[in-house]
């Protein structure tokens, strides 16, 4: 486990130390990241990389476990956003190709090689997985590009019903946006587009990011055949902090400002 600094946004494309950047920001979610990165221990991966951001001091033991795994730590003197965590995990990785993951997902055992046989199409801008909740239904991770009335009923009445039509067993699904939870990029798209927009501080930067994304060429996909579980937080319906970002956000997406 170390801490370093590494080339950014301008890192020449043929320079790529590892394969995969793994992007985890921890908001005292040691405990959920703990078991995330059993998962991560258990899988097949190789060339990997794990930047794992806390956010805001916490107690580092559920680290202790995970000697062997290449994990980058940042510890933040301040809390960041969302999007300035990941971009700043960026600029410090050396993967071919970026993966943002909320502390929350599971994946036991994680297979990205159906993402990466994704990536290897031409003009694939981002891609995720199916996102299953802790029951087994697939949750709405590959969304249609919001409209204001949309996005209200999803606040107020919190509707989560996938906008596309999609199994286990589907191909892969072009789509407008996947939501941030687990979300590969190529490094050359992510830094094409500049990464995410940190105006956002929290919310619609995915959608954001994969509009920035189709305007510039690149497409984003579903890949049913790669599953990980979500377990949900929905903090914006509990939270009036979240809720105001998640109000704030919107008024930014729709608006430029």
């Amino acid at each position: 486990m170390a801490d370093y600094l590494n080339s950014g946004f301008g890192m020449p494309s043929h320079i790529h130390p590892v394969d995969l950047t793994l992007s985890i920001v921890s908001h005292g979610q040691g405990r959920l990241i703990e078991n995330l990165l059993k998962d991560l221990q258990r899988s097949d991966l190789k060339r990997f990389e794990i930047i794992l951001t806390l956010n805001v001091p916490e107690s580092e033991d559920f680290l202790q476990p995970f000697q062997d795994l290449p994990i980058v730590l940042v510890r933040n003197d301040a809390p960041k956003g969302f999007g300035s965590n990941h971009n700043a995990a960026f600029a410090r990785s050396t993967g071919a190709r970026f993966a943002i993951v909320n502390p929350d997902i599971r994946a036991n055992p994680l297979d990205v090689q159906p993402l990466l046989e994704m990536l290897k199409v031409a003009h694939v801008g981002a891609c995720g997985p199916m996102v299953l909740a802790p029951h087994g239904d697939i949750e709405d991770s590959a969304r249609r590009f919001p409209t204001p009335a949309h996005l209200f009923r999803r606040i107020v009445t919190g509707r989560r019903a996938p906008d596309y039509d999609f199994g286990p067993d589907s191909a892969p699904v072009r789509v407008d946006w996947l939501a941030g939870m687990f979300v590969i990029f190529p490094r050359e798209a992510f830094a094409a587009v500049d990464g995410f927009d940190e105006r956002f501080f929290m919310y619609m930067e995915d959608a954001d990011i994969c509009r920035r994304l189709t305007r510039a060429g690149w497409t984003c996909w579903l890949v049913p055949a790669a599953a990980v579980v979500h377990n949900a937080q929905r903090a914006s319906q509990r939270d009036l902090r979240h809720l105001c970002w998640h109000l704030t956000s919107a008024f930014r997406y729709f608006t430029g400002f």
